[in-house]
């Protein structure tokens, strides 16, 4: 033993003196002393996980009793505890806790580690590591100390990196009204996590918000502490209508109508499903579109499919007949128009300040308190909460606007248990613009006094409304539009 132990520290003697090979080369090369081959995580490693089982290992067996806690040591901030197994060539340290986030670790064996003929290594091995960075939540809906929030809100949180799906759910995103916990349902997608309430939340309550630190990124890093906020609920919930309260006439028939001004349609993709199309105007202001019946204007680039029927005034293939039932159909617009105005229906509120975008709501009438809607901040959703005669009436004194520029700027009415169509109706005090940026899916019967527009020209996207497009005096222009008019 004292023999072998002799040649170690002559040779490194001996090189140290005689030669230009580092110490390590040497000892792998002579195979006398006992040198670390590999470590875990590796020299220089990034976005280590919390939890890892750090791992030495040698080019020899080792003698057991010399890998403890004074020659295999991690340090960050300070020393850290943790267990030590050997087995094989492999020391292995356990951390009692997990590593913090974001932090530069140091692992250390040191010369009193020895082979099993006693030899040490000969100078200390040193590596560093560094862990990942905690994941945070980087914004959330409702906002914290939010009021006024719908009843019917879907709550969600934002994270700054990617998070492993498995661990957001409903025991790490809760909701709770002081002590009671609320039901729902937990979704997770890109990088927001969901909570749907199952039923409506109470009116004029603070709810509580909770993201735990069992939320884990991809990496498996948790949140460095629990994200907690508060919001208020709105204290009135929307006036409850029903559907017979509205009564279409005649007007039920009509995909589009371009009150006394015309329908133009540009694209080669627009369709109308299970409806017709009409203006008091004459033949001539209905431009690519076709019916079986005859072709209105169509140009290469213009093909409009009418699955009913198109009704004008003269000339042809505009008729007297024709345009009695556009007449007609103009009147019961009318009166529908005035039957869903706050007039007529009062009491509508604004849940998000004329911004539709984001919101979950319940049936009911909602007006706009500036003159303008807009769905812009996200998807509207419709909750009928089960309810096939549930109601929705949008009354904007002004303007109605769906979606943003550029292409992906389309927003959708997402319609939820159990909405239906024609059930959703928008008083619109000048005119729509629908989705100009191209597709989307617009719901309900929109009657507006100045003009509808969907998509714009050149657009190539599909834009779908699954409802009405009516027109008081002026025209309705579609680009590339599939209407599905509703069954009553």
């Amino acid at each position: 033993m004292k023999t072998k132990n002799l040649l170690c520290t002559c040779a490194v003697l001996f090189i140290a003196l005689f030669s230009s090979c580092a110490s390590d080369d040497f000892q792998e090369t002579t195979g006398v002393c006992p040198v670390v081959e590999l470590t875990s995580p590796v020299n220089g490693a990034i976005n280590v996980l919390l939890n890892p089982v750090i791992t030495v290992t040698f080019n020899e067996a080792i003698n057991p009793d010399t890998v403890n806690q004074n020659s295999f040591t991690v340090t960050g901030s300070a020393k850290i505890t943790g267990t030590i197994t050997y087995s094989g060539r492999t020391a292995s340290f356990t951390p009692t806790s997990p590593l913090s986030p974001n932090t530069t670790y140091t692992g250390r064996i040191t010369t009193e580690t020895k082979d099993l003929l006693g030899n040490a290594l000969q100078e200390d091995f040193v590596w560093t590591f560094k862990t990942g960075l905690s994941p945070t939540v980087t914004g959330t809906d409702p906002i914290p100390n939010a009021t006024g929030v719908a009843l019917l809100k879907t709550v969600t949180a934002d994270f700054s990196m990617m998070m492993d799906p498995t661990t957001i759910n409903a025991t790490t995103f809760t909701l709770k009204q002081g002590t009671t916990a609320i039901l729902g349902v937990v979704t997770y997608a890109g990088l927001t996590a969901s909570f749907d309430p199952a039923a409506a939340l109470q009116p004029g309550l603070v709810y509580t918000a909770t993201i735990t630190t069992n939320a884990k990124s991809a990496l498996g890093i948790p949140l460095a502490t629990d994200y907690v906020w508060n919001f208020t609920t709105t204290l009135s919930p929307a006036i409850i209508v029903q559907p017979s309260s509205v009564n279409l006439g005649s007007a039920a028939m009509f995909g589009a109508f371009g009150g006394n001004a015309g329908v133009t349609n540009q694209g080669l993709n627009t369709v109308i499903n299970n409806g017709s199309i009409g203006t008091t105007a004459a033949s001539t202001l209905v431009t690519g579109f076709h019916d079986s019946n005859a072709i209105y204007t169509e140009t290469p680039l213009n093909v409009g499919n009418v699955t009913g029927r198109i009704y004008t005034a003269p000339p042809a293939p505009g008729t007297a007949t024709s345009f009695a039932i556009a007449n007609q159909g103009m009147l019961d617009a009318n009166a529908a128009y005035q039957s869903i105005s706050p007039a007529s229906k009062p009491g509508g509120i604004d849940p998000g300040a004329g911004e539709l975008g984001g919101l979950t709501l319940a049936p009911g009438i909602y007006k706009s308190a500036s003159g303008t809607f807009k769905i812009s901040n996200g998807n509207l959703t419709l909750d009928a909460q089960g309810d096939p005669n549930a109601t929705w009436i949008f009354q904007t004194a002004s303007g109605l606007t769906v979606g943003v520029t550029g292409p992906t700027g389309a927003k959708s009415v997402i319609m939820k248990n159990g909405a239906l169509a024609k059930n959703v109706f928008w008083y619109v005090g000048t005119a729509a613009t629908i989705n100009g940026a191209g597709g989307g899916t617009m719901v309900g019967t929109i009657i507006a006094m100045s003009g509808v527009t969907f998509s714009t020209a050149g657009n190539a996207a599909q834009t779908v409304l699954n409802g009405r497009a009516i027109s008081l005096v002026s025209s309705v222009t579609m680009v590339n539009t599939t209407v599905n008019v509703p069954s009553n």
